[in-house]
């Protein structure tokens, strides 16, 4: 049984698809608004709610991560409640491809793509919407 992740956004949840697509080069998101959803007498759709992304999906190489906008009003806390594990055998120039796009769009840097003691590459690094992705080439592995 897979285990997928959720990011919640606040407000800016498309931008953040949109660029997660260009790093990993990936298929456009399937993206549902708070708009598309059924009428919901508890949940009122406001023009200021209508276009913000209710649930979306992205398939990054085998792994599927889901997105969505927190609606206004609710509690929201940017990037200290999840991370993001990108990893795989073979793959280092794939690695190094997304970290550098993500620190060149003004990523933060925890920790520079290189050899650890569990593997040749590791990297993490803090995107421009708060999220923490790690990067990690599977044990064993050459870069």
């Amino acid at each position: 049984m897979p285990v997928n992740a959720y990011i919640n956004f606040h407000g800016n949840c498309l931008q953040a698809l949109e660029f997660y697509q260009e790093v990993f080069e990936t298929e456009k998101a399937e993206i549902m608004t708070f708009g598309q959803m059924p009428p919901d007498p508890d949940f009122p759709v406001t023009e200021e709610t209508k276009d913000l992304v209710a649930h979306a999906t992205l398939k990054i190489n085998d792994g599927i991560i889901m997105f969505s906008d927190v609606p206004p009003g609710m509690p929201f806390t940017a990037g200290n409640n999840i991370s993001v594990m990108v990893s795989g055998k073979d793959i280092a120039d794939k690695l190094t491809l997304y970290f550098n796009r993500i620190k060149d769009d003004g990523g933060i840097v925890e920790m520079e793509l290189g050899e650890t003691f569990w593997t040749k590459l590791f990297g993490s690094i803090i995107d421009k919407f708060g999220i923490t992705w790690h990067f990690n080439l599977d044990s064993n592995e050459q870069q």
